[in-house]
């Protein structure tokens, strides 16, 4: 680390920007540069400071140097550290507010975050295809359930996001949830080309100021729907819609909001699905938006430890302390690299558990674990959990 000489007046300033870029600068300074954080960051091996280095230059009021490192940007915002750290300093939420420093003050970020911004406020997803065009997913089911149609009255209406509903890679998992709410006889609907990004990426990205507009549409299509109950796939929309939402909007009272896990527990519970064997050995990914962020983590292990025949084994690293997928917080954006290294790293612990497939709950998961085990050569299967549920359904009916 380099010396610094400071002048009174550079400490005073600087001081200022560490009370803007932590929720309580008093308890960042708390640090004791244990070090734990760096050990638990997924990325630390690519940044140019490590997470317990950007702390220290925090601290010190070393401005020059913090903003201008790209190790915010390389934070998948899984919240290990923040999980991990002994003094509870949350340091996940530090990052998010450097990003948005640097966008506040107009300094230099990742080409594509920029994109993102333009494309999301300009094309409503992420994907910059045309909006209207958010079902195309569902065009090659063999029987398309009347719910896949935006309609009112609909008990639950399912958020695809922007993820599932633009890249052909997870097409498989709406498809998947909207089969099996169909045999279960769930009157759901979607909100078709009038659904919007959940504005979790943009959330992330330090664009906060963007995400109201996002929030406050979708939560308006709802009420004009009229559903009781929403149910996401995507850990990241279930988390924008439970813990960003309320910043912006206020939600409707009688609307419950689950991930897909959840419901399909609770569809099993109630005896509404029927599964068949499934003779598999699996294990199952926590995804940090669904596990760390958010809690879940009963509800997915339910529905495994439910399936005939599974062989579910767990992970050295699991639940809270599951190690990221590298698929958070725009790092693929930022750098596609880090992200599918941090994924061969990821399928290297699966491998160890001699699973055949490893299930997770996350499309983005998906997507990242599937790029891990091409770039490492592993020969093991990457499924969303309503995937295998549907492939489970299916073999009771065959029966």
């Amino acid at each position: 680390m380099a010396k610094h000489v400071l002048d009174l007046a550079t400490i005073e300033r600087d001081i200022e920007f560490g009370e803007e870029v932590t929720p309580d600068l008093s308890v960042l300074r708390t640090c004791i540069q244990c070090g734990t954080c760096s050990a638990s960051c997924p990325t630390a091996y690519a940044m140019d400071y490590t997470p317990r280095q950007l702390w220290k230059l925090i601290q010190l009021g070393l401005k020059d140097e913090v903003v201008n490192s790209k190790t915010f940007w390389l934070c998948t915002t899984c919240k290990a550290c923040t999980v991990r750290c002994p003094r509870g300093i949350d340091l996940t939420q530090t990052m998010i507010m450097l990003k948005e420093y640097a966008v506040r003050e107009g300094l230099k970020i990742p080409e594509g975050i920029g994109v993102l911004r333009e494309t999301v406020s300009t094309k409503y997803n992420i994907s910059g295809d045309e909006n209207e065009n958010r079902l195309i997913w569902a065009e090659n089911l063999d029987h398309r359930p009347e719910g896949i149609e935006s309609k009112e009255g609909a008990e639950v209406l399912y958020f695809v996001g922007c993820v599932s509903a633009f890249y052909p890679q997870v097409y498989s998992i709406p498809q998947s949830l909207v089969q099996i709410m169909d045999r279960a006889q769930v009157s759901f609907t979607t909100m078709g080309g009038e659904e919007w990004c959940c504005g979790y990426p943009l959330y992330g990205a330090g664009m906060k100021g963007l995400v109201g507009e996002l929030a406050k549409h979708n939560v308006q299509r709802v009420q004009e729907l009229g559903p009781t109950r929403l149910v996401a796939t995507c850990p990241s929309c279930y988390y924008a819609w439970t813990h960003v939402y309320p910043e912006f909007v206020e939600l409707p009272h009688e609307l419950e909001i689950l991930h897909a896990t959840e419901y399909l527990a609770r569809l099993l519970q109630e005896g509404k699905v029927v599964l068949g064997p499934v003779e598999r050995v699996v294990t199952y990914h926590d995804p940090c938006d669904l596990g760390r962020k958010s809690g879940v983590y009963e509800a997915p292990r339910a529905i495994l430890n439910s399936i005939p025949g599974l062989d579910f084994r767990e992970m050295a690293s699991s639940g809270e302390n599951a190690m990221c997928c590298g698929g958070g917080g725009d790092v693929e954006i930022s750098d596609r690299e880090v992200t599918g290294q941090v994924g061969v790293l990821r399928m290297q612990q699966i491998q160890e558990t001699g699973a055949e497939t490893v299930v997770s709950a996350c499309q983005q998961c998906k997507r990242t674990l599937l790029t891990g085990a091409r770039q490492a050569k592993i020969r093991i299967r990457a499924m969303d959990i309503s995937e295998l549920v549907l492939e489970s359904v299916r073999n009771a009916e065959s029966q």
